[in-house]
């Protein structure tokens, strides 16, 4: 199963991938982040670590893609009842705007899956709104 949401940021495709570029501050302007740092000493790039916590919830978010000033994934480890989730983010121009996608993918069974779902529709739209403010309030 896929979720997808978009949103346009008023922003340069730069600052915004400057933003989600800073892997291990996440829970700067994700409103839903209690907590997010490294677990890895590489800073960016396939490979790189976050724990991030939400609520009692822990989990690893681990790079698979990163194609600077384009498009970032990472795998989310440490759901329960799915066998993984990717997340996908996407940028690009609009003007001087940025229109940024972001994805869900979930390996789950289909009840398993479509719950999940509906649950990280509602966090996509969170995270959206949160990289937008942050990145419009950069100078």
């Amino acid at each position: 199963m896929k979720v997808f949401e978009q949103i346009r940021v008023g922003r340069a495709r730069g600052v915004v991938w400057g933003v989600l570029a800073d892997f291990g501050h996440l829970s700067r302007w994700a409103r839903n982040v209690d907590h997010s740092s490294l677990v890895t000493t590489q800073r960016e790039g396939v490979g790189a670590a976050r724990r991030v916590q939400v609520g009692r919830v822990v989990l690893i978010e681990r790079v698979v893609t990163w194609e600077p000033n384009a498009s970032l994934a990472y795998a989310l480890e440490g759901l329960p009842v799915v066998r993984g989730v990717v997340n996908a983010w996407t940028l690009e121009d609009d003007g001087g705007a940025t229109k940024v996608s972001l994805s869900s993918r979930i390996d789950a069974n289909p009840v398993v899956g479509w719950v999940m779902g509906q649950v990280l529709a509602r966090d996509l739209r969170k995270l959206l709104a949160g990289l937008k403010s942050y990145a419009e309030a950069q100078a």
